[in-house]
């Protein structure tokens, strides 16, 4: 009887590997990845970089330089501006009125950075983009705070049209003293 219900467990073991065996074939197969575009497929070089490198250069630093007012006219007029979260979005507006915020509370702004430029040759991204990461770094209530920042622009007709900015906000509230507590929900529990 151990003998014969080994044998049964087994062989349905067996039989379950061979369908999962065949299964993950069969799947696999008909998830076959998409041919990846190569780099050069998809970007080019921009053809205007200099000049772009400046636009982007002179309004990243006369924004942490202290003049919101001067670099908004390096902005297009349908400007978009986009993070450091997905869910951030703004308006050139709303960007000087919150570089005019941080000018009140900040001092001894510094962006460090290095730069690089290329052209999209299609899609959503179509144009010449302006790429900047570095170390922005200031000085707000006694306490210096640094952190890493990814920017990109993307540069039409000379004016900054669309950005996009990244850094790990967290990690700057947390050196400016913040403390990050769980949901209500969380605690009663």
């Amino acid at each position: 009887m151990k003998n014969k219900m080994k044998k049964t467990i087994t062989s349905t073991m067996l039989f379950a590997a061979l369908l999962l065996t065949v299964a993950t074939n069969s799947v696999q197969a008909q998830t076959k990845p998409a041919t990846l575009a190569r780099y050069k497929d998809t970007v080019e070089e921009n053809l205007s970089a200099d000049a772009d490198i400046n636009i982007v250069t002179e309004y990243v630093n006369t924004l942490v330089g202290g003049n919101a007012d001067k670099a908004k006219m390096l902005l297009a007029s349908n400007y978009k501006g986009y993070g450091p979260s997905a869910a951030d979005s703004s308006t050139a507006e709303k960007v000087v009125s919150g570089w005019k915020q941080d000018y009140k509370v900040q001092s001894n702004r510094k962006f460090d950075f290095v730069k690089a430029t290329f052209r999209v040759k299609s899609g959503n991204f179509k144009g010449n983009w302006v790429s900047l990461w570095g170390n922005y770094s200031f000085t707000q209530s006694g306490k210096n705070v640094t952190f890493p920042v990814h920017y990109n622009a993307h540069v039409t007709n000379g004016k900054i049209d669309r950005d996009y900015i990244y850094f790990d906000r967290l990690s700057v509230y947390q050196t400016l003293g913040y403390k990050l507590a769980p949901p209500a929900a969380a605690v009663a529990k």
